[in-house]
């Protein structure tokens, strides 16, 4: 650990800045990692829940008001895209005509909106994950091409000169790749994720659509829903 702290501080001023920025990359990576895994888990979480609610509820007045407790929840915001175009279209007088195809994209449109959103920011990982091994191969690179300089002054060389400059030029590829590892596990287990609240979603808009068709004729008036307008 010693000769390492020893090898960053003989480091080229352009290693140390390379060396930096790969610091500050981990660090905003392990950050956001960090809060994305909490907003994620309570994304779940809710969506799985309130879709087991609107299961067990007996018909949209009893399961509506249940959504309209969570506007964290993903399934509150689909939920209220298809009640405001129901609601739209009941005052059409054309509710039953309308009601499949409309409430359909007005869903479509939902679930969309919610994955955009949980997906926001997420190339930040990808950015880091793509970027840091060259940043750090440019690091070593540079550090080399210094190394081969200095040498090219020494009158005599041996391995034991060369492979001080060598060793610490390989840091800034070390560094990289630490950088890089954790940042393409996160992205990879974050879309997993995300991809299972889409299904979650996606089995929601259909019950919910199926409900609608069900009672439309008891809704004439349409639909009272949090956020509705």
């Amino acid at each position: 650990m010693e000769s390492l702290v020893h090898a960053v501080i003989q480091a080229t001023f352009v290693s140390k800045c390379v060396l930096f920025l790969l610091l500050l990359m981990s660090f905003a990576s392990w950050a956001f990692m960090a809060g994305k895994f909490v907003g994620l888990r309570r994304a779940q979480r809710l969506a799985a829940s309130g879709l087991a609610c609107f299961d067990e509820a007996g018909g949209l007045g009893a399961s509506l008001p249940d959504m309209e407790k969570n506007p964290r929840s993903p399934l509150h915001g689909i939920t209220r895209r298809a009640v405001r175009e129901f609601n739209r279209i009941s005052r059409t007088g054309d509710a039953e005509r309308l009601l499949n195809d409309n409430v359909r994209r007005a869903l479509r449109f939902g679930v969309d909106e919610e994955m955009a959103r949980l997906k926001s920011s997420l190339s930040l990982l990808a950015t880091t994950a793509n970027t840091a091994p060259f940043i750090g191969l440019f690091g070593t690179v540079w550090g080399i091409m210094y190394s081969f300089h200095s040498i090219a002054h020494m009158k005599s060389v041996s391995i034991a000169t060369v492979a001080p400059g060598i060793a610490e030029a390989l840091i800034a590829t070390a560094v990289g790749l630490f950088v890089a590892i954790p940042a393409t596990c996160g992205y990879n287990i974050f879309r997993a994720r995300i991809a299972s609240i889409e299904g979650i979603c996606i089995i929601f808009a259909g019950q919910l659509l199926n409900r609608l068709q069900h009672e439309a004729g008891e809704h004439r008036n349409g639909l009272a829903f949090a956020g509705e307008e």
